[in-house]
């Protein structure tokens, strides 16, 4: 556009009515791509979607924490933002195995469904995520009993 202030008055009014066309064929393109995926089954980025562990109980107890807590990696020290606690994300990673829900209708209460996803995805790589589920699956909780 700083070309343009260099133009004569008549190139220049071109040059802006093409660009408000550029713009309204974009945006009108935009909408039409949006609406074309969301026809299409939803695919999961990233592998795989989250599986429960077959026939267990999700929910967080303090006794499964103590199980599971050693297996994670350390939290990171407080410097700069402020992490979310390895429990509160654990605890929204089984709440969706639990619901089946998207990642993007986690309550509130367990953190930013970005924060929770990420760190899924990167417990998955690292192999965390098999063994909190396998530590689940093989453990009878006392709590339950």
């Amino acid at each position: 556009m700083l070309l343009a202030l260099a133009e004569p008055p008549e190139r220049f009014a071109a040059r802006l009515a093409w660009s408000a066309f550029r713009r309204r064929h974009q945006a009108r393109a935009n909408r039409c791509h949006a609406a074309r995926r969301a026809r299409r089954q939803p695919v999961v980025a990233g592998g795989p979607p989250i599986q429960p562990p077959p026939g267990g109980d999700l929910e967080l107890t303090d006794g499964r924490w103590a199980r599971i807590a050693p297996l994670l990696p350390p939290q990171r020290p407080p410097t700069g933002r402020p992490n979310h606690d390895h429990r509160t994300i654990l605890a929204g990673m089984l709440w969706v195995a639990r619901t089946g829900s998207a990642w993007r209708d986690l309550p509130a209460q367990f953190g930013p469904w970005e924060t929770v996803h990420s760190r899924y995805a990167r417990w998955r790589k690292a192999g965390i995520w098999q063994r909190i589920l396998d530590t689940l699956d093989q453990e009878v909780d006392p709590a339950t009993t």
